[in-house]
């Protein structure tokens, strides 16, 4: 790539950048849903457990908002921002053996330096710094829903890793066997339906920003000559 084109392309970034953090809309969302014959057909050859989490899932909240043959995706559907059924598993062994085949998302900005003790409690619980989201992704919606309140517990904290993996062995358990596990049932903290983006900070050469912000520029004024010309 040719040093104009690379700065064009930066210019490019950069005011995508300003007109997400200006104007927001940063994940348009899918109002429709897909038909349940076609979400039926694509989930039939799914492996017992992804099936199961797909059926769960739409007799919970409907017909998808989207459908591939490796994925089902629901945007604001309940307490999530996010929810994915996929087709394809991945083996999990804590607190019990598995496969994770759903994932659940939330927004929640999640300090930096409490990652590495997220990542010791549970490594399917992926935090997303940048788009300040957190999901959970297991085998089925309450054992999300445990794993979630607990990463609340270990940021404000209330709990470690090893407290909150102890915990979470206790709340699977009794939701398992049918006993009281709110943990598991409810999330137990207030979600914003807001994202809120940690965007970090500046470090580019500054000789760099100049010439991206000049791309910008130029653009704009090709593109305003271009429509003056047109409306002539």
């Amino acid at each position: 790539m040719e040093q104009e084109e690379k700065l064009k392309t930066a210019g490019i970034a950069m005011g995508s950048d300003f007109k997400l953090q200006t104007l927001g809309g940063g994940e348009k969302t899918t109002k429709t849903v897909e038909d349940i014959e076609k979400v039926k057909a694509i989930v039939n050859d799914w492996n017992a457990m992804p099936k199961k989490a797909a059926d769960r899932t739409i007799e919970q909240y409907g017909p998808p908002n989207e459908a591939t043959q490796s994925r089902l995706i629901w945007y604001n559907n309940g307490p999530w921002k996010r929810t994915i059924v996929y087709r394809d598993e991945i083996p999990h062994d804590f607190p019990e053996p598995h496969t994770d085949c759903i994932e659940n998302y939330i927004n929640y900005p999640v300090p930096p330096e409490m990652f590495s003790e997220l990542a010791k409690f549970d490594g399917s619980l992926i935090v997303e710094r940048t788009r300040g989201e957190v999901s959970s992704r297991c085998d089925m919606e309450a054992a999300n829903i445990a794993a979630l309140n607990l990463m609340n517990d270990i940021v404000t904290g209330k709990l470690s890793a090893e407290e909150a993996r102890d915990k979470n062995s206790e709340a699977i358990s009794a939701f398992m066997m049918n006993r009281p596990a709110p943990y598991a049932e409810k999330l137990q903290f207030e979600v914003s339906k807001e994202a809120k983006y940690d965007t970090d900070v500046v470090t580019a050469a500054d000789e760099m920003a100049e010439q991206g912000v000049k791309k910008i520029k130029d653009t704009a004024d090709t593109n305003n000559n271009s429509q003056d010309t047109n409306y002539h």
